[in-house]
């Protein structure tokens, strides 16, 4: 294989003082945050990345999501968490609620619908050259990690991040792909909601390996109907000696290059 084309990990080497990483008993979080992307080989002109990882919906602060922003290109919402949802109408229902939420803080969007781009992940790459941020949304995150998957837009996204090109944004489902594995969230999400919409396909385990430990979101948000589910999650994590990002509802990751905050 050429060197050019061969994909090798790049440790990014952002480091953050530990008292802006908020502390919990129950849900330790690192003192420093290490977020790997995957790089060309090669000389790179910048190794910035920009991240913004909500637990719900926009988060307390969206501002800070609105910062990320380097031109006034538009959002891609891509809502294929939402794939196995009981109607096509519940779908475009959740849609239109990430297009108006987003409208509400002043951020153009469109829908980039992955079912769109299956085995074309030169067509959805150029989709995302239109848009500043891309903001996949909650829902299952083993059928959204399919739509990832067979989309191509995995590889895309490692591409577009290690170039920092594209703002990665979202919620629940969405940060949770980035994790090295999803094994655990199993316990939250269902695999059958895949295996519906699919039933040839394998589950698909691995993250895209952005964030060097897993996501977990909702924790300790009583108002969430899933905070019990993810507690579990959390739980079968401390057990296995696995670190993991502890977030509650409000609460976002935010990357911009260098600078990590969890607030």
């Amino acid at each position: 294989m050429e060197p050019s084309r061969v994909m090798f990990w790049v440790i990014a080497s952002v480091i953050m003082c530990v008292q802006t990483i908020p502390r919990s008993r129950n849900h330790p979080q690192p003192s420093c945050a290490l977020v790997r992307v995957v790089g060309r080989c090669g000389p790179r002109q910048d190794d910035r990345m920009r991240l913004y990882l909500s637990s719900f919906r926009l988060g307390a602060e969206p501002e800070r999501l609105r910062a990320l922003a380097r031109s006034d290109r538009p959002v891609a919402v891509i809502a294929n968490a939402c794939d196995a949802a009981s109607s096509d109408d519940l779908r475009s229902a959740a849609v239109r609620a990430e297009l108006d939420a987003l409208t509400g803080i002043g951020l153009a969007g469109f829908e980039l619908d992955l079912r769109d781009h299956v085995g074309d992940p030169d067509g959805l790459a150029a989709a995302l050259a239109e848009a500043e941020i891309a903001w996949l949304r909650g829902g299952n995150v083993f059928v959204l990690r399919h739509a990832l998957a067979v989309s191509g837009a995995d590889q895309v996204f490692r591409t577009l991040l290690a170039e920092d090109r594209i703002v990665y944004a979202g919620y629940s489902a969405g940060p949770c792909c980035l994790a090295p594995s999803l094994r655990g969230l199993e316990l939250c999400d269902p695999v059958d909601d895949l295996l519906r919409l699919h039933p040839r396909a394998e589950v698909p385990w691995d993250g895209l390996g952005v964030l060097d430990r897993a996501f977990v979101p909702h924790l300790d948000t009583p108002g969430h109907p899933e905070t019990g589910a993810v507690g579990e999650i959390a739980r079968h994590y401390r057990e296995q000696g696995q670190p993991y990002w502890a977030l509650r509802d409000g609460q976002a990751l935010v990357v911009d290059g260098d600078h990590v905050q969890l607030r």
